[in-house]
């Protein structure tokens, strides 16, 4: 048996280990098992190049074993194996060396993984355990060797009597990290870290036939998307994001060159219309999963969706602030983009009926990732579309029943400065709540004109997201802003002893009168306020700078019979009628107050009284 002494002490090597070694504790697991699955990788890699021999009806796996009574957790594999030269070299020489070398090693292999690095990735086992063995005989023949220790200032190397090729990792679990010794847990990392390792995972296998591996060697992200079925689609988003909810679509990610990416990225279907729920990208390095949400590799959009990323090519073993700068991952997060905008775009001109049934389900991301990523809007603009009143999809050139737009029209470049100071933005009408502003709706329908529906809750920064976009092209007005303006009938002069008999009725200095024949007679008066002062006011309401409230401006129609005759009734009749026209204008513009609504039922309660004498 062969001794040895640390130069370093407990103290200086422990620490770096269990603090800055890793960020969670249960990591240790996927190192040790990537360890396996790498040692099984380069066995096979000689067997494909003549240098060793294949044991025939061999399985390729890894086997963790756990031990409650014995305080233990194995993981074994039937890879490499090592030589005592190597144990020396990759196991004492990497990490007892120095606490110095030790740190330079590691930041040099990468940050919060270290797959690969077996000596690295192996102290990984420390941070739960109280003693380590390795166990390990090389595909060579040499001896098998038995190294242990605890940490601390020894460690020990001996020969083995094991017989078969590979390496097996005793961990000697610490009193105060007993949850790991339970299987229940270690299946549920297995599944959480390992769950598409390429060789099957066992948990106390048994050998009798019945074991089933807990990973899946192939996931479907790894095959050609013309070898994979609707079903197996579906099966996969179920079994990996635990949604029993079908995906509306997803989008098939493959590319070899200038960079290797798999996955799949799945659109869930929405629970509630006016939240944007994030959702989960798993990211894998050689189907080894590494994070979840990395936002240096994908666009903080797209993590509102499902997804696998498979990126062997990233390097995800260093800091956050190099995935920023990295040229490479910067080209990965754009074919990312790219790939699921021309995803959408395709349903939209190849299945526009597909494409309107999942609308609400996709708008609020679509619309969110236009805000985030330019990029991504200026391929997917033409194909966001609304409902119109008559429920009807349209996009905004549609509904304005205009030509596709060309090139040379889509380019400022091409325009000079006299040319957009003489168009004049569109106007676009829209209803934020329908049941609310029914009676504009009406009044908009009577008149054979047409509104968009914009009632999720992204849609008031989206709108102010399109006019920053185009503002020479388009402007945004809900129906409720401007319907004296849409309506607008017959000039007549203002009427001023109208608005004086309201003035008095009302009795609100902040309210603007004013008089104007509409289109529509039915509707003795209107409000109106103004649209952009309005979106201030209720951004200052989000958060928390205002009350909401913005200056009213009511329009009374002088079309309507009631106003035309209201002037010929008593001082004390004309106060009763412009108040309770007030009222019905105040109930079809916004939810009532309670004062102003038990005004209103008294008004009510009094026109019975009348009406009945």
């Amino acid at each position: 048996m062969k001794q040895g002494n640390i130069k370093i002490s407990s103290e200086n090597m422990m620490p770096i280990i269990k603090k800055w070694l890793y960020s969670d504790k249960d990591i240790f697991l996927r190192e040790i098992v990537a360890n396996g699955a790498d040692a099984i990788t380069k066995y096979k890699k000689l067997v494909s190049m003549g240098q060793a021999a294949e044991t025939e009806g061999e399985e390729y796996c890894i086997k963790i074993s756990v031990d409650k009574d014995a305080k233990t957790l194995t993981v074994e594999d039937n890879g490499i194996g090592m030589t005592e030269e190597e144990v020396e070299k990759y196991i004492t020489q990497i990490a007892f060396s120095g606490a110095s070398d030790f740190l330079a090693k590691y930041e040099k292999a990468g940050g919060d993984g270290i797959i690969g690095h077996f000596g690295l990735g192996f102290y990984s086992a420390y941070m739960v355990s109280e003693n380590v063995e390795i166990i390990t005989k090389s595909y060579d023949g040499s001896p098998a060797v038995h190294w242990q220790s605890d940490g601390n200032k020894t460690y020990t190397v001996e020969e083995s009597d094991k017989s078969d090729r590979g390496t097996k990792i005793i961990m000697h679990i610490s009193a105060d990290e007993s949850e790991f010794l339970n299987e229940s847990t270690i299946k549920d990392l297995v599944k959480k870290y390992c769950s598409f390792m390429p060789y099957n995972i066992y948990v106390n296998f048994k050998g009798d036939g019945k074991d089933k591996p807990l990973n899946t060697t192939l996931p479907l992200y790894a095959k050609p998307v013309k070898d994979c079925t609707e079903e197996e689609y579906k099966e996969f988003y179920t079994n990996t994001f635990l949604d029993f909810n079908p995906p509306i679509f997803w989008v098939h990610l493959d590319m070899d060159y200038p960079f290797r990416l798999k996955g799949i990225l799945y659109f869930p279907k929405v629970r509630n219309k006016v939240e944007l729920e994030r959702g989960k990208v798993k990211l894998y390095c050689n189907q080894v999963f590494v994070a979840e949400n990395i936002k240096e590799v994908i666009p903080e959009f797209l993590m509102l969706l499902n997804g696998v990323i498979d990126c062997p090519d990233i390097p995800l073993n260093v800091s956050r602030s190099f995935l920023q700068n990295d040229k490479q991952v910067q080209r990965i997060s754009k074919y990312i983009t790219k790939k699921v905008a021309d995803k959408l775009v395709s349903l939209f001109k190849n299945d526009r009926k597909k494409f309107e049934e999942c609308w609400e389900d996709i708008a609020n991301f679509v619309k969110f990732g236009c805000i985030k990523d330019d990029e991504f809007y200026n391929k997917v603009k033409d194909i966001i579309i609304y409902k119109d009143l008559e429920n009807n999809y349209k996009n905004i050139r549609e509904f304005l029943n205009l030509p596709e737009e060309s090139e040379d029209e889509n380019s400022d470049e091409n325009k000079t400065a006299e040319d957009k100071k003489d168009k004049k933005p569109l106007t676009i009408y829209y209803v934020s709540d329908e049941q609310q502003q029914a009676q504009y709706v009406k009044m908009f329908r009577d008149a054979g004109l047409n509104a968009i529906k914009c009632d999720n809750f992204i849609d008031p920064h989206f709108i102010s997201y399109l006019e920053y976009k185009s503002p020479d092209k388009l402007k945004f007005m809900r129906i409720d802003a401007d319907v004296a303006g849409a309506l607008k009938g017959e000039d007549k002069a203002e009427d001023s002893v109208l608005i004086d008999i309201f003035k008095n009725a009302i009795g609100d200095e902040k309210l603007t009168i004013k008089t104007q024949a509409l289109k529509n007679s039915e509707v003795p008066a209107i409000i109106n306020v103004d649209e952009y002062m309005r979106r201030y006011s209720e951004m200052g309401s989000f958060y928390g700078m205002s009350d909401g409230d913005v200056a009213k401006t009511m329009i009374i129609n002088t079309s309507n019979p009631v106003v035309e005759k209201i002037k010929e009734l008593e001082e004390e009749k004309q106060k009763f009628v412009a108040g309770y026209i007030y009222s019905l204008a105040l109930l079809s513009f916004k939810k009532m107050t309670p004062e102003e609504l038990d005004k209103f039922v008294g008004d009510n309660l009094k026109l019975l009284d009348n009406y009945v004498k």
